[in-house]
């Protein structure tokens, strides 16, 4: 009997995915904006261990609906913010779209760590498919 790694263990559909990356995402910055009043170093670290959990959990015939996801989920939570409280991300005046743009250039570093690392598990996790022969070339 093989043992199956890590690697090959992601088996949820990418829409379950995606819905629980959303619910995840928007939770921790409702708590952060409760506990804090902003988005926080929290957010950032959350959004990462997220972006890292929903590459994990996607069956290798949705990969690329994580391997978009990232910076989607970033820019529907900061249209959101943005809508119903601006400051949270940006100043109290703001618009929507600067308030976007704002948490974008303040959390970037976030985005680009948990991009990254997200397409960083799915290259991986798609090799070590390949190699098993769980994935056809």
């Amino acid at each position: 009997m093989s043992q199956r790694t890590l690697w090959e263990e992601g088996h949820e559909p990418g829409r379950q995915v995606a819905v629980l990356g959303v619910a995840v995402t928007l939770t921790v910055a409702v708590l952060d904006l409760l506990s804090f009043g902003e988005l926080t170093l929290l957010f950032d670290l959350s959004f990462v261990l997220v972006c890292l959990a929903l590459a994990l959990l996607v069956r290798p015939r949705d990969f690329f609906t994580v391997g978009v996801l990232p910076p989607l989920l970033m820019v529907g939570t900061f249209t959101f913010l943005g809508l119903i409280r601006p400051e949270a991300i940006a100043d109290r005046d703001d618009g929507v779209v600067q308030a976007v743009v704002s948490g974008l250039g303040h959390h970037a570093g976030a985005l680009i760590i948990g991009y990254g690392l997200s397409l960083g598990v799915l290259a991986v996790r798609q090799r070590v498919l390949r190699r098993s022969g769980l994935v056809a070339r």
